[in-house]
């Protein structure tokens, strides 16, 4: 997640794709981005899934702080407890499984979890969205710029929808590919609709009047 932070800081207001590394330009909203990033990952709604990375705390017990990551099957293996299973839960209702399974070793145990880094299957829709959100793409299909954006309630009544970015880490390239999804949906331009790869930001702008 490191490197696509850096995508994201570095090509926020490119008009083109950014090939290498160099200054955030003056006025960009970089800032935006990484709030909305850090909003959803302390979203009270994400569903805990398998390949998140957990940074785990128990209050007045550091020698049982860990950093995990949810196996395959769905589970982490912690100390005392051993294996438990947690995807498919939020992250409070996880806090919750763990600090109950502690509970036959210690005395009211207190558990925090934080997520450090979403599995590979995650992309983010932010900016000028309704409900702005980490999404998983679905096993079955792929899933477009467009259909990520409607998961999300749509566009803001302020929304450029002309200039929506998406910010990649392409083999170690970063990259910035700017989609007019106004053309999809006013004029059916359907090849425009671009497959969300793993990692992948998708930004909505504001629209300046």
């Amino acid at each position: 997640m490191p490197l696509l932070f850096a995508a994201v800081l570095l090509t926020a207001c490119s008009g083109t794709p950014v090939q290498k590394q160099g200054p955030a330009p003056a006025g960009d909203v970089s800032g935006e981005i990484s709030r909305g990033i850090e909003q959803v990952r302390t979203s009270s709604a994400y569903i805990l899934q398998a390949g998140d990375l957990l940074e785990i705390q128990v209050f007045m017990e550091d020698d049982m702080a860990r950093t995990l990551r949810i196996s395959g099957s769905g589970a982490i293996t912690f100390p005392l407890v051993g294996n438990i299973h947690i995807a498919g839960y939020t992250v409070a209702e996880a806090e919750t499984r763990l600090a109950e399974a502690l509970k036959t070793y210690l005395k009211n145990p207190q558990v925090s979890m934080l997520i450090q880094e979403y599995g590979n299957k995650t992309v983010y829709v932010l900016g000028q969205v309704k409900e702005p959100a980490a999404i998983e793409i679905p096993p079955e299909k792929p899933l477009t710029v467009l259909e990520a954006i409607t998961s999300v309630g749509g566009f803001t009544d302020i929304a450029n929808t002309s200039r929506v970015r998406v910010l990649r880490m392409e083999n170690g390239v970063q990259k910035a590919l700017d989609v007019d999804v106004s053309q999809i949906t006013k004029q059916g331009s359907k090849n425009l609709d671009i497959p969300l790869l793993p990692g992948d930001v998708v930004f909505v702008p504001q629209s300046m009047f």
